[in-house]
């Protein structure tokens, strides 16, 4: 009871003072859920940005890979953890928006159970193929599936993830009958490009960028409106003659509803910092990622425009079938 008297008169304390009451904000270590395994990009990001966070808030983060269905497993632990700040997640597009507009039953809804930090990075999508393939341009690819229905496919990331939607966005403009292909992840799709097991893919570009550097893949296009600068001669899909085509992986940090919006700040204020950091940025870069450090109103508004994005495409696409 002494105990909980003085804490009391400690949070008045510093009422009286016009300061926030979770002031002494961290007091023990953070854990910070990464929803996919190690080795990949969102662990890289989440790797390269830890000692930049521990310094900031005084406390170690200690990465938990928490992996499984298409970062579902992970974003899920983070919506049930308690409100207090000490458990963040780095949560792609799939388990934070996209779901959503596919009408996939989930454990938690992420409109109402987590609150936005920030976002983190964003990088374009990458339409990759063997470097055996005879077309060099997607025009051509295109032109060649509708002389020739249902003899390419697209392998992506799996049901669910940004790479599904990338390649069913192209498929719907194009109009050509190119089947889709789920991978459990990237890894295998650029490994069987690679080895020309399949003809065509959608990557992420961290898993991809060296395999280009390297010849063993060819990249056809990018995902965004403009041009990559890390791959400035790869032209982008709307360039081919995909009118509106966007299309990009993004990932951020979110946490469990109910968090203060002190707390919510002050781990804003620590990942804003860390992501404008040089090293941070050139690291990021290197991968082709660029960092996009955002406030959280702005981060919760472009889920929201993602949201309502790809439930788009998924009614045009149920009306066309």
């Amino acid at each position: 009871m002494l105990l909980l008297f003085r804490c009391a008169i400690a949070a008045l304390a510093l009422a009286a003072a016009g300061l926030p009451a979770f002031a002494a904000w961290p007091e023990k270590p953070i854990r910070f859920i990464v929803t996919f395994p190690p080795g990949g990009s969102t662990d890289f990001v989440a790797r390269v940005l830890q000692p930049h966070l521990e310094k900031s808030l005084g406390q170690p983060v200690i990465v938990e890979n928490r992996a499984g269905a298409g970062g579902v497993i992970g974003v899920d632990a983070a919506a049930k953890a308690p409100p207090d700040g000490y458990t963040v997640v780095l949560g792609g597009a799939g388990a934070v928006a996209i779901n959503v507009a596919l009408g996939e039953k989930m454990p938690y809804d992420p409109q109402r159970d987590l609150v936005p930090v920030t976002n983190v990075a964003k990088s374009p999508f990458i339409l990759a193929a063997p470097a055996s393939l005879p077309e060099n341009t997607l025009r051509d690819l295109i032109a060649r599936a509708k002389a020739n229905p249902a003899t390419l496919s697209i392998g992506h990331g799996g049901n669910g993830t940004g790479m599904h939607l990338t390649a069913l966005l192209l498929v719907h403009l194009s109009g050509a009958k190119i089947g889709l292909v789920p991978y459990r992840g990237m890894a295998p799709v650029t490994t069987d490009l690679a080895g020309g097991h399949i003809p065509l893919g959608v990557t992420d570009t961290p898993s991809a960028i060296s395999l280009i550097r390297e010849g063993k893949i060819k990249a056809l296009a990018v995902s965004t409106r403009q041009r990559f600068a890390v791959l400035p001669e790869v032209p982008t899909v709307e360039e081919a003659g995909l009118a509106g085509f966007e299309s990009m992986g993004w990932f951020g940090i979110e946490v469990a509803a109910g968090t203060p919006a002190d707390i919510v700040a002050r781990l804003n204020a620590a990942f804003v910092a860390a992501l404008q950091s040089p090293d941070v940025v050139e690291r990021f870069r290197s991968v082709g990622v660029e960092p996009d450090p955002t406030t959280p109103e702005q981060f919760g508004a472009f889920i929201r425009s993602e949201i309502e994005k790809w439930g788009k495409l998924m009614a045009a696409v149920d009306k066309t079938n």
